[in-house]
């Protein structure tokens, strides 16, 4: 194993924790509680009952908790339910230079084998630490191209941070280095996710991390029976880099590995809507609450964007909800016929699905996008800016420039933004108390059982207008 693969499974096999910086230990409870805030509003949607109705008909019992279900099922299927919930309503948090949302993938795929198979909490820090790097470093090494190609790297990167965090739990011993390069060799053919969602719309996007998370438990459930994949199989002359992209770059995997955190350039997300126009909806929202005019007010838009989003997140009057998310011109559509927008204002999930019966194409019709020099100049692989010039019937013009989303690593939410927004969401599907407790859990990660969360999370059904206890 000298390639990127074995650098990748040595690492992770290596990785204590017990030995994590305190700012990992820190991010990864607001992490956690991110995650599961994110899931409590996905266990709403429509099509979270498409997947527990499929779950239902094929998964066998076993010992990992669903999110908000009395049942247990086994790792791979509660994986797939839990990253269902996750990581289907656009909202859960993503790293922008590798366009993939990592949260939603090793959160439930770690807790469901840590769940199934018994893990300290060190381990499970360590194998949730180790997916983020492994998931993110690779897709990394082969974008931009592998979206221009046409994949979803969510979809096809997210079997590698699962399979890296399930490995990580259940490989102990001097091979457990070997096993984990296996896992990532097996889940490298699982791999698969398009992007023809963004043209014609469909549902598929909202379980492409849920497949992906399954396959990466399936993949090393596999190895632990017996099966194995080639070692090489990301850098391989016929492996996972050269088949999904023009070209493959080592060194985001290998650049800082052990010693810096790819993790810590995740943002996590302020409205249900692609990472790349987050800023342009702050925006716009911030206008109106700065200046209060409607969208009836607005006579023209002008949108400056980077060069990076130009073309699949600028077409405007999507054809599904799945593609209202998609779209800067919809969303920042969406966000000019709020209701008394507040600097804290956020766009749901709901916003975007009462926004299709409006008539929005109309506003959308008034907008002028095009690439901005500035925007341009800032916008990083960390984050995207935006700015807007809004002319009002008046004749006013109105503008402001978004260096980066509230989020983003330069502006993100502090550990007691997460808490209150995890408790917002939260206490009133499971009460302000059980709440409580898994705040204060997440603020000693060093601690928290996994069964034991999921015991608290299991079954928490109480309607989301109860009040809390």
């Amino acid at each position: 194993m000298t390639g990127q693969t074995g650098l990748l499974a040595r690492f992770a096999a290596g990785l204590d924790g017990n030995d994590l910086p305190e700012r990992i230990q820190v991010l990864f409870g607001d992490l956690l509680l991110d995650y599961i805030r994110v899931a409590s509003i996905g266990a709403e949607m429509e099509w979270s009952r498409w997947a527990e109705a499929y779950a239902d008909s094929v998964a066998a019992d076993g010992r990992s908790s669903v999110l908000f279900r009395r049942s247990r099922l086994n790792p791979v299927h509660a994986t797939f339910l839990n990253a269902t919930y996750a990581g289907s309503i656009d909202s859960d948090d993503t790293h922008v230079g590798s366009m993939l949302h990592p949260g939603a993938i090793v959160f439930s795929a770690a807790l469901a084998v840590a769940q199934s198979h018994g893990a300290t909490s060190q381990d499970l820090m360590a194998a949730v630490v180790a997916g983020y790097e492994a998931m993110i470093r690779i897709a990394l090494s082969i974008q931009p191209t592998h979206f221009r190609r046409g994949f979803q790297s969510t979809a096809t990167c997210g079997g590698f941070g699962a399979g890296v965090a399930a490995a990580r739990l259940l490989f102990k011993g001097a091979d457990s280095a070997g096993r984990i390069a296996d896992t990532i060799g097996l889940v490298a053919s699982f791999s698969g996710g398009l992007t023809q969602f963004y043209h014609s719309g469909s549902t598929v996007k909202r379980i492409h991390a849920a497949h992906a998370a399954q396959c990466g438990v399936s993949a090393a459930l596999m190895v632990a029976k017996g099966f194995g994949g080639p070692q090489d199989i990301l850098e391989g002359k016929d492996g996972f880099a050269r088949a999904y992209a023009d070209g493959f770059d080592p060194s985001p995997i290998e650049a800082g590995l052990g010693t810096s955190f790819r993790m810590e350039e995740v943002m996590v997300k302020g409205h249900a809507c692609s990472a790349r126009v987050q800023a342009a909806v702050e925006g716009m929202l911030g206008l109106r609450a700065d200046h209060g005019f409607a969208a009836s007010d607005i006579r023209s838009i002008r949108l400056g964007i980077p060069s990076v989003i130009a073309g699949r997140l600028t077409m405007p009057n999507p054809v599904d909800m799945q593609a209202a998310q998609m779209s800067l011109p919809f969303s920042v559509a969406l966000a000019a016929t709020v209701e008394n927008p507040q600097p804290n204002t956020s766009l749901s999930v709901r916003d975007f699905e009462r926004g299709l019966g409006e008539a929005l194409g109309e506003l959308q019709g008034r907008m002028l996008i095009e690439v901005d020099e500035e925007v341009e100049r800032t916008s990083t692989d960390k984050s995207v800016s935006a700015a807007l010039r809004v002319e009002l019937a008046s004749g006013r013009v109105v503008e402001t420039f978004v260096p980066a989303p509230k989020g983003s690593v330069s502006r993100p939410y502090s550990s007691a933004d997460h808490i209150e927004r995890f408790k917002a969401e939260l206490a009133p599907r499971i009460g302000a108390d059980t709440a409580r407790a898994i705040v204060d859990a997440s603020r000693s990660p060093q601690t928290l059982d996994a069964v034991w969360l999921g015991e608290k999370l299991a079954g928490g059904s109480t309607p989301r207008m109860a009040a809390a206890q």
